[in-house]
């Protein structure tokens, strides 16, 4: 009689289980033994959601970037040529505007739907860390072409805004944000970044004290700018012990087979000679790794601002990008317009490829992201007509159909509403000018 095969009983793996050995710790990629045993079949594979946003400045060129017809089969347009192989994992959406957008401002209202010059609120990523971050090393990465804010200029170098409606810093150096995300500190930084925690908390504890003791001499307009004060030093305290929490814990050490040089990336206010091709690859596959790696659940990134930047030599094209968009109908500065345009969507094609390439529990990375771009003004720089696409997400309750026609005017909003709720916010009333989410969109 044959023995009876028998499969030993695993013990679940615990997400954070490190490797140790020769004096080193490895973080464990994700493992389907790290799923619970205990948990039913639709719990276990249940997918944990990832969100991007995505600004494209200055527009595109609306005339070649809808596809033609609608639905699965529409024919694709020049601009999204790049993207045919993958018409089953994103969807135009043509109709969606922005009340205030329009011109070189668009930027601004962008995430929030709040003009230039008015009080901002929280951006839609900020609400999806609010929800996700907690578990993660770093709740949010702003990523940019330009470093910084860009705050009171039409070239706004983030769409990220906290809850006080300040914008959020962005970095555009990826050797930098690859050493954020992966690269271990040294002993010298250790005992650096020790000392720091140490003066900063006692900083944070003295600035509060001092301030409650003001709160009792104030009116009530003073009170309240001292609560929005005391909001902000939450914040940073927070950040504190976040940091603080995460710092005896190994930064992941992801496998680079394939992907560019980080050691040797240029920025592009850098030394060095820049090449965009080779920059726009860098800096999507940063994101695909800060993703498989859990070191962050949502990203924003300025892929091109507003006025400057958007046309590099090698693009081989006569003039700026901003100079093109004012093209007085010259078929040459159309042409020309919808090649950059192109180039673009070959960059959104890799990043594509590189989250399908990644296998995680029954699907892929793509699967269980959720990714949407846009701009801040349409062709003519109005504020309709906008280049809006939704890409990934298919694990989180996204049915794509490559072109969908919404009603005129659809609040851009409405589709950032679809996308928080996907990552779990819970839309509580009215979000912002969104009519709603796109139902069309949901499986």
């Amino acid at each position: 009689m044959s023995k009876p095969s028998y499969k030993p009983r695993l013990k679940t793996l615990n997400r954070r289980m490190l490797l140790r050995g020769a004096s080193t710790c490895l973080a464990l990629p994700w493992l389907e033994a790290m799923l619970p045993r205990t948990a039913s079949a639709a719990e276990s594979t249940k997918a944990v959601p990832r969100m991007g946003m995505f600004y494209f400045g200055t527009g595109m060129n609306m005339r070649q970037f809808y596809p033609e017809g609608y639905g699965q089969d529409a024919k694709m347009s020049r601009i999204l040529k790049p993207l045919e192989k993958q018409r089953d994992q994103f969807t135009v959406l043509s109709g969606t505007s922005l009340s205030h957008g329009g011109g070189h401002d668009g930027a601004y209202p962008f995430a929030t739907s709040i003009a230039r010059g008015e009080k901002q609120t929280i951006s839609p990523d900020q609400l999806a860390a609010e929800v996700q971050g907690k578990h993660t090393r770093f709740p949010s990465l702003q990523l940019s072409v330009k470093r910084g804010t860009g705050f009171g200029s039409q070239a706004l170098a983030t769409i990220s805004w906290n809850r006080q409606g300040i914008p959020l810093a962005a970095e555009n150096d990826p050797q930098t944000i690859f050493n954020h995300l992966f690269r271990p500190p040294n002993s010298q930084q250790l005992v650096k970044q020790s000392d720091e925690f140490r003066q900063r908390g006692s900083v944070l504890d003295a600035v509060l004290s001092d301030a409650k003791q003001l709160q009792t001499r104030l009116s009530q307009s003073d009170r309240q700018q001292l609560d929005q004060y005391f909001h902000s030093i939450r914040e940073v305290e927070t950040t504190l012990r976040r940091e603080m929490d995460w710092s005896d814990r190994p930064k992941p050490s992801p496998n680079l087979d394939g992907f560019g040089d980080y050691e040797k990336a240029v920025a592009p206010e850098g030394n060095g000679k820049f090449v965009y091709d080779t920059y726009a690859k860098l800096m999507y596959d940063l994101i695909a790794l800060a993703f498989q790696t859990d070191s962050t659940r949502v990203v924003s990134y300025v892929v091109r601002t507003e006025l400057a930047g958007g046309v590099y030599p090698e693009f081989g094209v006569s003039k700026g990008y901003h100079e093109l968009t004012h093209h007085g109908n010259d078929p040459k500065n159309l042409e020309e317009l919808a090649r950059v345009d192109a180039i673009y969507m070959q960059h959104w094609s890799h990043f594509l490829n590189r989250l399908a390439s990644i296998r995680e529990g029954e699907g892929t990375l793509l699967d269980n992201t959720l990714l949407g771009f846009s701009s801040g003004m349409g062709i003519g720089h109005s504020k309709d007509l906008l280049p809006t696409m939704i890409s990934g997400g298919s694990g989180l309750g996204i049915r794509h159909q490559t072109h969908l026609q919404l009603k005129d005017n659809t609040p851009l909003s409405s589709l950032w509403q679809t996308m928080v709720e996907r990552m779990g916010v819970n839309v509580d009333g009215e979000f912002q000018d969104s009519t709603g989410s796109i139902r069309e969109l949901l499986a």
